[in-house]
């Protein structure tokens, strides 16, 4: 793999993203559950980004990139692809700036997400996400239409997006000493390790990936990006097989570590946030959560952040998973 450090973001750009999306995305609110407190001995913030526009934060990548983008390429139209909420986020945005997008998605996305993402009113083009190359449909689509090309995670502009989020958290509870991000291809971790770094500079941030998906985990330790099959696990926001390369030279350089949770983790975290703070979380958004209960991080005595990644789940399989 080469590294391309010129296009690595800096705080700089996750500063700039965030006064681009001022009024714009939602500043989502932190919780707090004394009961978690109580349970691993520390003080834990979860920023709930469940509560963000399109319900979650990929809102806040796919504004700051499209709003960055050229006269030229905004008459042609965005092409993006998604399991679901980089899809409604890119056609929320796209929406609001007024121009055309088409957004790839799997033939299995939760419905609910592909309603959404058809409610913004984009163009869906399906998939088989485990026969089919997502990425290449996009090119051969941005090849034969015109238009660019917004990946969920390996972009300059979304990764300064999504580090919005972890930057809100320092600046309303401050300096933290652990921060878990859930992690599928690195965008929102990558943006939160650029954040931690300026806003808390002790804090060790953690990357926390499903358990059958631990590409990024085999990756960080080879020191290479290894990839591997699509993961079959219910946080399907994290069924991703491989990292960026943005992403990724970014976790090698800022990030403490990735740690992994079990489906059965995620379900109990889905109905730890249902029962006792009355929140609504999708698998892939209690990733964070998991990892700081199981990962195995002493964070006993600790302030500690976790980010709250996204709420779009359909209810009956809500209902069906913690029930």
């Amino acid at each position: 793999m080469t590294e391309r450090p010129s296009l690595l973001p800096t705080f700089e750009d996750v500063r700039a993203a965030a006064a681009r999306l001022a009024g714009v995305a939602h500043r989502t609110p932190v919780a707090t559950s004394r009961t978690a407190n109580a349970e691993l001995g520390a003080e834990l913030f979860f920023k709930c980004e469940n509560l963000q526009r399109v319900g979650a934060f990929k809102f806040r990548g796919a504004y700051n990139a499209l709003a960055r983008l050229a006269p030229e390429d905004r008459r042609a139209g965005v092409i993006a692809f998604s399991s679901g909420n980089h899809a409604q986020a890119i056609a929320l945005a796209a929406r609001l700036l007024e121009l055309p997008a088409t957004i790839v998605m799997p033939t299995d996305a939760p419905a609910s997400k592909v309603a959404a993402t058809r409610g913004y009113g984009a163009e869906i083009i399906t998939y088989d996400r485990f026969l089919e190359d997502r990425a290449a449909i996009a090119r051969r689509l941005a090849d034969e239409r015109g238009g660019a090309v917004i990946p969920p995670f390996d972009h300059p502009d979304v990764i300064a997006g999504q580090g919005t989020a972890a930057a809100e958290l320092f600046a309303e509870v401050g300096e933290l000493d652990h921060l878990f991000v859930p992690l599928g291809g690195g965008g929102l971790i990558s943006g939160s390790a650029l954040a931690a770094r300026a806003a808390s500079p002790r804090c060790r941030v953690w990357g926390v990936e499903p358990e059958a998906g631990n590409d990024g985990q085999r990756s960080l330790r080879a020191g290479e990006i290894v990839q591997i099959p699509t993961p079959e696990t219910i946080a399907d926001g994290a069924q991703t097989q491989h990292l960026g390369e943005l992403t990724f030279a970014i976790i090698r350089r800022e990030v403490a570590g990735i740690l992994t949770a079990t489906d059965a983790e995620l379900v109990f975290a889905m109905r730890f946030f249902a029962e006792r703070m009355k929140l609504v979380v999708e698998p892939t958004g209690c990733l964070g959560f998991a990892g700081a209960r199981g990962g195995g991080v002493p964070i006993r005595g600790s302030r500690v952040g976790v980010i709250v990644s996204g709420g779009n789940i359909d209810l009956a399989r809500f209902a069906k998973l913690v029930g």
